[in-house]
């Protein structure tokens, strides 16, 4: 009887081993599908996230083309750049004002006359929904701005107002990349147009208003392509002068080879 039961405990424990392994592989198995799996789901967020930046982007500077055309060249104007944005606080309207049109895009735009002298403008142009066109809305002309409100100059962000002589509107944009690039075209063309009385802008980040700016990036791009391209042509102006010295050199010497051979043939034939 005792051997009995010892036989089938070593029989239990032999299978116990042997059962062991096989869930240990199963459960590392597992782990690892899991590990792999949630990566690839990681990874599939990821290129999903990316995609609809990019389908956002696109929708973006599609608008953008579609307002330059449709609402300044007809008027001669040259539009130099837009963000599309939305009222961070509700604009109360009196009650006989509203004729509700339904939900609507709104970008604030900047713009130039092509005619000389030029003049710079903010337009806000609305596109409601269901429908194809934009509207122009309010226009201020860009001397009428007294403030551009950057709202927080230590990090990105969407938010900004801006102050008018009769107006004061705080904006959200779509994105804080967005805000900036419109807000380093509005500080340059400020810059460029405005002589008397320029709008502060206050609480920026510096890479707006100072050399990091992208259209300073670009200027120092262009005076780099100039300068490389000018030492390139004078670095070539030099090869192609030592080249010339040396083949005159070479001219001379053959001459001096030709005379000194006419001599020789000379001397032996007398």
């Amino acid at each position: 009887m005792v051997l009995q039961c010892v036989s089938n405990m070593g029989e239990s424990l032999n299978y116990k081993l042997k059962i062991t392994p096989l869930a240990n592989q199963l459960a590392a198995y597992s782990y690892r599908s899991l590990t792999i799996l949630s990566t690839q789901l990681a990874f599939s967020f990821s290129s999903l996230e990316n995609t609809l930046c990019a389908l956002l982007c696109c929708s973006t500077m599609s608008a953008k083309s579609a307002i330059s055309k449709e609402i300044f060249a007809p008027l001669d104007e040259r539009m130099l750049g837009a963000v599309q944005v939305k009222r961070r606080t509700k604009k109360k309207i009196p009650f006989l004002a509203t004729g509700g049109q339904g939900e609507y895009l709104t970008y604030i735009c900047l713009s130039v006359t092509n005619k000389k002298p030029t003049q710079a403008s903010i337009t806000k142009v609305k596109q409601f929904e269901g429908s194809t066109s934009f509207v122009r809305r309010s226009q201020w002309m860009l001397e009428q701005l007294r403030q551009v409100n950057g709202i927080d100059p230590n990090r990105d962000s969407a938010e900004f107002d801006l102050l008018f002589e009769n107006a004061f509107d705080q904006w959200v944009a779509s994105t804080a990349s967005e805000k900036c690039t419109f807000f380093q075209i509005l500080h340059h063309t400020c810059q460029r147009y405005l002589t008397d009385r320029k709008p502060e802008f206050i609480n920026c980040q510096s890479k707006i208003m100072g050399g990091n700016s992208i259209l300073h990036s670009a200027a120092d791009s262009v005076t780099s392509a100039v300068q490389k391209a000018s030492q390139a042509l004078n670095e070539r102006g030099e090869r192609l002068g030592r080249a010339e010295e040396k083949t005159e050199d070479m001219k001379n010497s053959a001459q001096q080879f030709a005379e000194t051979a006419h001599k020789l043939a000379m001397k032996h034939k007398c």
